[in-house]
């Protein structure tokens, strides 16, 4: 027979969630918060005097998540073969190589096969067309559908129990929820805790930017 004390006991192990993980393991019931990207590009200071003219400077619109990065004012057009995309963001600050980011379907929008890629990785990746109001830039194996993922510090992946390169499950949504496979891991000091995933992803499991997601152990 459960008495009283012996309830109350069972109740404390039930609602007190384990703080440290042995190694394999991972902690299920962190919230990582979720990060949506619409279309978007970074673009090469090169590219940027291109498209807005000579010594051009990006203009900040919105702080993001990630430390230092924010999103401009400035829009581009994105052209393909089959068709374009108009007002599709520029993020800052400048990097040292363009890299245009899209969803599958926006490839069929514009006629082209973009791999699912790592951030920086554009060897063989698809090519597109950017015009801006100065002028255009002739984007050859820059763009690719961003590989979901997750980024993260060094202490929140000491929580999480995973480390940086690792593949892991997450969990997402509620009435229409479902399961992501294959989510890299990137760890770093300057990262803050945030699932990125593009739209045509979000909207598969019912999410929106701010949603807390799970890893699944």
């Amino acid at each position: 027979m459960i008495n009283a004390a012996l309830m109350t006991q069972i109740e404390q192990r039930l609602t007190v969630l384990p703080q440290r993980w042995s190694e394999g393991q991972i902690a299920t019931e962190v919230g990582i918060p979720t990060g949506v990207s619409n279309r978007h590009v970074h673009l090469s200071q090169t590219d940027i005097e291109a498209l807005f003219g000579l010594g051009y400077q990006l203009t900040p619109l919105k702080s993001l998540r990630q430390p230092g990065q924010f999103a401009a004012k400035e829009c581009v057009m994105v052209v393909g073969p089959k068709g374009s995309i108009s007002k599709v963001r520029v993020l800052g600050p400048a990097r040292a190589e363009t890299q245009l980011e899209v969803s599958k379907a926006d490839c069929y929008a514009l006629g082209i096969k973009a791999p699912v890629r790592e951030s920086g990785d554009l060897y063989q990746s698809a090519d597109a067309l950017l015009v801006g109001p100065a002028g255009h830039a002739n984007l050859q194996s820059k763009v690719i559908c961003a590989q979901r993922h997750i980024h993260m510090s060094p202490q929140d992946a000491r929580q999480l129990g995973v480390q940086h390169g690792q593949t892991v499950k997450v969990r997402a949504g509620e009435q229409c929820g479902l399961v992501f496979e294959q989510v890299v891991v990137r760890v770093n000091e300057r990262f803050a805790l945030e699932f990125h995933i593009d739209t045509d992803e979000a909207n598969a499991a019912g999410i929106r930017s701010g949603d807390p997601v799970y890893l699944v152990g």
